[in-house]
């Protein structure tokens, strides 16, 4: 293996690498002088292509290597995710194009693709170093990017809580590791899954997977370690608020999911209800545990967001209750599973994009993301409306948009696993109890008389991203198997 080799590999990661030095470039040396808004086209621009450049590499010109026992994969599944992370990236930095919050352009971008890097990167690997250093680039450029707003205190208090809260989670995270790496003497999954199959659950083995589920608990904000995506949906500015709910997503769930089936394939036990309601068996493996964070997460999430009068923070207890559901695609950790959840957390990414799209718009012309900043929208921006309605029966599960079909999939996945039809019935039960919230923004938006009938001056660029999202949400709902094969 020579280094030209490796990087050839690695040339989709190397492109956005370059692509962030030229951004930060630009707008140091050329831009400095223009508005903040023809910077941040400007800068957005010049991402935009950086990234699709490394799609088309990734589409016309695929490779196929494992290198080092996992250290580096390449491979059609970690490409097409690759794909979708770069494409959810290219619609943030558009969507970001018509922003005038900071002045650091250049520097809010670049971390933006330095976030892209991580993701990429975190897919890509199946060793516990390089998943850790990954995670952590992505991590710090979040918490970086939920601090911009220098003009909100609550962005920098935001921002605080997710570091701290960030910074114990990888603490956990790492003492996890460092126990799988003392029980194996390797950092590799394969490695790991066949010296805790020599050994199941001693003591040692209990606590590293206690410990790398709190880790990978706050990175996909499920209960009880969720205490820090509120605030951050709340406050952290728009396109940073949109890469955390979905593309840092996409890439937490499918890496947590990887590890999970792979490395600790021989201590996930059952999760079915009948050790619950007897008590025995409880500790047999991990996925009793991550059964009950599930249903935890499904619980809370949906009943607490109807009570939230901001929809900032519905869209923060809505994304916990998600990742409930997307939980259940690791417990029953099959191949069947793993796609489903790929095609869930997907779509799921895709309307939340759209969401928060509009959030932004209202919130520029109101200041306020609460509810009755929606009153009357659909006499005030139509267009906006409407797409409003596919974002939220989509997240609802409505057919025949892609939530429904993701949702429809996902269960088919978790029942064909035997023991977990309980969970189904709750999931179920809980996405009958999140129509009533999401009905509420629409009640809102179709119902409510408007305080002030004059129309939003929406960006028509914003307006047309957010119709092609509501566009793809109605696409992939009606023809999924677009996404699926």
């Amino acid at each position: 293996m020579t280094y030209t080799h490796l990087l050839r590999l690695a040339l989709p990661e190397v492109i956005i690498v370059i692509t962030s030095v030229i951004v930060l470039g630009v707008d140091l040396f050329i831009l400095r002088g223009s508005t903040i808004k023809a910077r941040f086209t400007a800068a957005s621009l010049i991402a935009t292509l950086g990234c699709a450049a490394a799609i088309f590499d990734l589409v016309y010109a695929p490779q196929q290597a494992i290198l080092l026992n996992g250290v580096f994969l390449s491979t059609p599944l970690i490409n097409t995710v690759q794909i979708i992370l770069l494409a959810l990236s290219i619609l943030t930095l558009l969507l970001s194009s018509e922003s005038t919050f900071t002045d650091h352009v250049g520097e809010f971008v670049t971390l933006i693709l330095f976030a892209t890097i991580g993701m990429m990167f975190l897919v890509a690997t199946q060793d516990l170093l390089i998943l850790f250093l990954s995670l952590e680039l992505l991590s710090l450029s979040l918490y970086i990017l939920t601090a911009f707003n220098k003009h909100s205190p609550r962005s920098s208090e935001a921002a605080l809580k997710y570091f701290l809260f960030g910074a114990m989670s990888a603490a956990f995270l790492l003492f996890g590791f460092s126990l799988f790496y003392g029980l194996a003497n390797s950092t590799s999954f394969t490695q790991i899954a066949a010296a805790i199959q020599a050994s199941p659950l001693n003591p040692l083995v209990i606590i590293a997977i206690v410990t790398t589920l709190v880790g990978f608990g706050f990175k996909v904000a499920a209960v009880p370690f969720h205490f820090w995506a509120p605030d951050v949906y709340q406050a952290a500015p728009i396109p940073a608020a949109t890469l955390i709910a979905s593309s840092s997503k996409v890439a937490s769930f499918f890496i947590f999911f990887e590890f999970m089936a792979i490395a600790l394939n021989g201590t996930s036990g059952a999760a079915s209800w009948h050790p619950f309601a007897s008590g025995l068996h409880f500790a047999a493996g991990w996925t009793p545990v991550l059964a009950l964070i599930a249903a935890a997460s499904m619980i809370l999430g949906n009943l607490v967001a109807i009570r939230q009068t901001s929809v900032r923070r519905l869209l923060a207890y809505s994304a916990i209750a998600h990742a409930g559901y997307m939980l259940l695609a690791i417990v029953a950790h099959t191949p069947q599973s793993l796609s489903a959840l790929v095609y869930y957390v997907t779509t799921y990414a895709l309307t939340t994009i759209g969401a928060f799209a509009i959030v932004g718009v209202v919130e520029q012309q109101t200041s306020s993301d609460d509810l009755s900043s929606f009153n009357g929208l659909s006499r005030r921006a139509p267009i906006l409306s409407a797409c409003l309605f596919v974002f939220m029966l989509s997240l609802a599960g409505i057919p025949p948009l892609a939530g429904f079909f993701g949702k429809f999939f996902l269960f088919v996945a978790v029942v064909s696993t035997p023991g977990l039809v309980w969970l189904v019935i709750l999931a179920i039960a809980g996405s009958a109890v999140s129509l009533f919230y999401y009905l509420q923004v629409l009640k809102r938006a179709y119902v409510t008389n408007p305080d002030d009938d004059t129309p939003f001056r929406t960006p028509p660029f914003t307006q047309l991203i957010i119709v092609l999202l509501a566009a793809s949400v109605i696409l992939f709902g009606c023809v999924p198997n677009l996404l699926i094969h």
